[in-house]
């Protein structure tokens, strides 16, 4: 996984379209779960809105696991998709977006809905301001002590958070690098791989 943004604070915006009130409010979330419930405290926010249609990206960006969308009750395609097209392009994850509507008595169709929706939602991402997110990988170094100052360095040089170090048959470090830096890890210990065990989850690389 690479670094991406991820929304600093939550932020709201609204506009008027032909007599209807399009809310939008977007916060960072840290999963599906943290983006569900942000989703429902603005429906209890606006119970006799029309529509509260939403759309998210709650983890990082490239991972459709972590997208979802809904046009709660809007016609098909015409809000929760368009909102999460919007997302997916913005190259934003952490991210959950719900825009509020209240019916103005102006029908806006299929089309202008899209707009409507879309308008709404930029609106509130030029608000935004966003930080920046290094995923991290954990991994276990294991090697005889004699390589203690080699793992030190190494720890030093790929800046390596260590969480724990034991001292058993063998020094075992359990800790996290940035997912980017693996690759140029497995280098550096290629001239000492043979005394060297590392060890990672390969999904999460």
């Amino acid at each position: 996984m690479k670094t991406y943004l991820r929304p600093c604070a939550a932020v709201s915006s609204e506009i008027i379209i032909k007599h209807s009130r399009f809310i939008c409010y977007i916060a960072p979330v840290s999963g599906r779960e943290a983006a569900e419930a942000f989703i429902e405290s603005i429906r209890q926010q606006h119970p006799k809105a029309n529509h509260n249609c939403w759309s998210y990206v709650a983890g990082y960006p490239e991972d459709p696991q972590q997208w979802n969308c809904s046009d709660d009750g809007e016609p098909k395609g015409t809000a929760g998709q368009p909102m999460l097209n919007i997302l997916r392009h913005s190259g934003i994850g952490e991210i959950c977006a719900v825009v509020t509507r209240y019916f103005g008595g102006v029908k806006l169709g299929t089309g202008g809905l899209v707009r409507a929706y879309g308008q709404s939602l930029n609106e509130s991402i030029r608000l935004l301001e966003t930080e920046p997110v290094v995923p991290q990988l954990d991994i276990s170094l294991s090697a005889g002590y004699e390589l203690t100052g080699d793992l030190e360095q190494l720890i030093s040089r790929f800046n390596i958070l260590v969480k724990e170090r034991l001292f058993e048959q063998q020094l075992l470090i359990h800790g996290s690098i940035e997912t980017q830096l693996l690759e140029d890890l497995k280098l550096a210990l290629q001239p000492i791989q043979h005394k060297v065990s590392l060890s990672y989850d390969d999904k999460a690389a």
